[in-house]
């Protein structure tokens, strides 16, 4: 077992945990690289980043949109911490380890421009949601509206709330693929009345990888008095923003995601103001109404994941914002030159910059989603297959450790089975 001295030396800084030429590779990086487009091509500098991940290359996987695998930096951590903790469990667990938290709430809050006393750290974007979701007092007949490709959990939530409170559930439809972000906005303020106390939206819709207009909506909310919370499940660490420039009153996402960190971490973010207006999942006592950190009241839990998301937040930094949108879109833009001219393909995404990143979502007629699907796992490919009311299609999700090459055999494999069949 290691001593204490040797486990915080080494599980807490990235840069002893990762692989020496992946180091050498960030620190030169930046200088290297101040044009994001051309980083972006640069697949010797990706395959270098793509072998710092644990993945079994004998597989296709482009569902990171569900849950991306953890960076070695961050795996390491995570592992060590564990069985750092069960030499002493209660000690090590509660007073030695437990108080790093807040040196990862600073961190992240520093780096998408926020107040580290508004961010919650909890398990997944759909506890940060739920916290609102079921912690907001709302009256019988008060409305809620969201649009009708919201992810299945939240809007179970809030017919959840409808049954148990009587509120409204309104739902507004987002053209797809959507190319007027003002139709957006305009969508959300024709719904609205006087009863309407909150407004939901994605700020990547989970479906087809749209990036909503987060910012106009929020803008129009705010002159009706209406509150605004924010799914934000996908745009988080996928492309750059702050969340100070969204206007938002509440925003949740899963760090597992974007920004791979270990499964299982995520945040949840509101303004100070709310925060004695929202009662925790788990109850807390009377004297933390004014703490972010009663939302994170789950009892007994484990913290390796949470510390080890320095290690993936320090990756994503030393990649770059911009520089890490930029090869999420030329993965993106690769695939699809690989297929569209196939007969019956379409693309259910916008893909200008304003409106999409890494996800896009494509169908090809003749070919249903479930029976790709099942064919695409027969030979080892990991997508998302869509099915909805209003589309039906396959998502697909590369991420940074994903290699041109492997895209290219994805668009071979599709290919393939557009001429040859399913069967």
């Amino acid at each position: 077992m290691p001593s204490r001295r040797k486990f915080l030396s080494s599980a807490f800084a990235c840069a002893t945990l990762a692989p020496r030429s992946l180091h050498a590779l960030l620190e030169n990086f930046p200088s290297t690289y101040s044009d994001p487009s051309r980083a972006a091509s640069d697949e010797d500098f990706w395959t270098e980043i793509a072998r710092s991940f644990h993945v079994d290359r004998n597989w296709l996987y482009f569902n990171n949109g569900g849950v991306s695998a953890t960076g070695h930096p961050a795996f390491l951590a995570h592992s060590q911490t564990r069985e750092y903790v069960q030499g002493v469990p209660s000690q090590r667990l509660w007073h030695e380890l437990r108080p790093k938290r807040e040196a990862v709430r600073k961190a992240l809050a520093e780096h998408w421009g926020i107040d580290s006393e508004e961010l919650a750290l909890v398990r997944n974007t759909s506890e940060g949601l739920q916290i609102c979701q079921m912690g907001l007092d709302f009256q019988t007949g008060d409305e809620v509206i969201t649009t009708t490709q919201d992810y299945p959990r939240m809007l179970t939530a809030w017919k959840q709330r409808e049954r148990r409170d009587g509120i409204v559930l309104k739902q507004v439809k987002v053209p797809i693929p959507c190319s007027n972000p003002q139709a957006v906005v305009d969508a959300y303020e024709k719904a609205i009345t006087p009863k309407t106390r909150l407004l939901m939206i994605c700020h990547m819709i989970n479906l087809t990888g749209q990036i909503l207009p987060v910012a106009r909506v929020c803008e129009m909310a705010r002159k009706h008095g209406v509150q605004v919370m924010v799914d934000g499940a996908h745009g988080f660490a996928h492309f750059p923003f702050k969340m100070s420039d969204l206007g938002a009153d509440y925003y949740a996402t899963s760090l597992h995601k974007w920004l791979a960190a270990p499964i299982g971490t995520g945040l949840l973010w509101m303004k100070k103001e709310h925060i004695s207006k929202v009662w925790p999942l788990l109850a807390a006592n009377e004297g933390q109404d004014l703490d972010i950190r009663k939302f994170e009241e789950t009892g007994t839990s484990p913290i390796g994941g949470i510390l080890a998301v320095m290690q993936a937040l320090d990756l994503h930094k030393k990649i770059g914002d911009e520089r890490k949108a930029a090869r999420l879109r030329w993965l993106r833009d690769r695939w699809i030159a690989g297929l569209e001219d196939l007969p019956g393909f379409k693309l259910l995404t916008n893909l200008e910059p304003e409106h999409s990143c890494g996800i896009a979502t494509f169908s090809i007629e003749g070919m249903g989603c479930t029976k790709l699907h099942k064919y695409l796992i027969r030979n080892r490919i990991v997508i998302s297959p869509i099915l909805h009311p209003e589309m039906e299609g396959v998502r697909v999700s590369p991420s940074i450790y994903s290699t041109a090459k492997e895209v290219d055999r994805f668009v071979k494999r599709i290919r393939y089975a557009a001429k040859h069949g399913l069967d």
